[in-house]
């Protein structure tokens, strides 16, 4: 099958009313096995020596041309938070545009609350679950579609837009920077020619996801900065593209 269509540096590129391209998959081709992960004990140090302990690894035992584990760190006194960071993502390069200011290599980072489950019994309800699932989703959307992912990109969960779960009206993600984690976190140099980025996923809204196709990135981070939010999931958070009382 072919390629996406169209391009990331095609002249004649869908773009949205706020001026970013829209890109519509296909995928490349069949399911194909992954071999092992590449970096995974130095992504493991990494993620240990800026983050925390690595309390568990979440190990696929059948992958899709990259294999892609899940190391979860729990909350510590200093981020009373439970991370979830892949690896694996990285094994491969993602088909960036023509621009050497681009990350090629990446992993990705979701953010959540402290009591957040993680049981093999609460994976079975979705509820739970659909964080890992996305994290899972994402880290082979570039491959599977011949595609990047990178800062301000926004991915809806389907095509219309569904909520992940029962229990949440998010239906997208946004792609940022590690914006609660260490500056350090943010770029790992595993060998000459590969530098791996880590970014965060945050979950969105449909009305933010319009809003960022409107207006662009920077009108929905400036919202986000006005209220408050940073990469962290809060799934009781209010979407920021609504009035209180007729104000903002």
């Amino acid at each position: 099958m072919s390629r996406e269509k169209p391009t990331p540096d095609s002249a004649d590129r869908e773009v949205s009313p706020g001026g970013s391209p829209i890109f519509r998959h296909e995928a490349t081709g069949d399911w194909q096995p992954a071999g092992g992960e590449e970096h995974i004990e130095q992504i493991s140090a990494h993620i240990e020596a800026h983050l925390g302990p690595v309390a568990n690894v979440l190990h696929e035992i059948v992958s899709d041309i990259v294999h892609v584990d899940v190391h979860v760190v729990m909350p510590t006194g200093r981020q009373p938070c439970i991370r979830l960071v892949t690896s694996g993502m990285s094994d491969l390069p993602m088909t960036t545009p023509d621009n050497p200011d681009v990350p090629r290599f990446a992993e990705l980072m979701i953010t959540l609350p402290p009591d957040w489950q993680l049981s093999q019994a609460s994976f079975e309800d979705e509820a739970w679950y659909w964080p890992v699932r996305l994290l899972k989703s994402l880290a082979r959307l570039p491959h599977r579609y011949g595609t990047w992912l990178g800062r301000g990109h926004t991915i809806p969960n389907g095509d219309p837009a569904e909520p992940y779960a029962r229990n949440v009206a998010f239906a997208g993600a946004i792609i940022l920077p590690p914006l609660t984690a260490p500056d350090a976190f943010r770029t790992l140099q595993v060998g000459p020619d590969r530098r791996i980025t880590f970014y965060s996923v945050l979950p969105l809204f449909p009305a933010e996801m319009d809003l960022k196709l409107r207006k662009g990135t920077d009108a929905l981070l400036d919202l986000f900065d006005a209220k408050h939010v940073n990469d962290a999931v809060d799934p009781a958070r209010r979407d920021v593209t609504r009035k209180r009382f007729g104000l903002w």
